[in-house]
C-alpha cells in the first residue's frame, strides 16, 4: 500500500457521497431503497474514497470498505444491547439504529458490486492498451 490521489476515484466517491446524503435526507419514503441499497451505496463509497488516496489492490480496499460496514453494524448492535443513545442527530444518521444481517449482505453486495466495476474496467483498459 502507497499514498497517492485518484480523481477518479475521488469523483465517484464525491457523487456517491451526494447521493447518499439526498438518500438521508430526503429518502424517508424510499423504504428498502433508503435503507439497503444506502447500505450497499455506502461500501462503494468507503471503497472509492480509500481508492483516491491509497494505491493497494482493489480486493484488499473492497475487504476494508467491508469490514468498515461491519464495524458500524457492530457498534449498531452494541449501542442496541446496552441501552446507549446518541444525542447528535448526524451520528445517529450515520450509524444507523436497528442492527440486522440484512446489512450485512448490502455490504458485501456493494463490496462485490466494486470489485466487479474495477475488474471490468480493468479489463476493458488492458483491452484498449492491447489493441493500439
Amino acid at each position: 500500500m502507497s499514498l497517492r490521489f485518484d480523481p477518479g476515484s475521488f469523483l465517484r466517491a464525491a457523487l456517491l457521497f451526494v447521493i447518499l446524503v439526498l438518500l438521508a435526507t430526503f429518502g424517508q419514503d424510499l423504504g428498502w431503497v433508503r435503507s439497503f441499497f444506502g447500505d450497499v451505496l455506502a461500501v462503494a463509497w468507503v471503497f472509492y474514497v480509500m481508492r483516491a488516496f491509497v494505491k493497494a489492490r482493489a480486493c484488499s480496499i473492497a475487504a476494508i470498505a467491508f469490514a468498515n460496514g461491519a464495524a458500524v453494524e457492530l457498534v449498531q448492535f452494541l449501542l442496541t444491547r446496552f441501552d446507549v443513545q446518541i444525542p447528535n442527530r448526524i451520528l445517529r444518521i450515520v450509524f444507523g439504529a436497528t442492527p440486522d444481517w440484512w446489512d450485512i449482505l448490502a455490504y458485501a453486495i456493494g463490496a462485490a458490486l466494486v470489485l466487479g466495476v474495477d475488474f471490468l474496467s480493468s479489463k476493458r483498459g488492458r483491452g484498449a492498451q492491447g489493441k493500439s
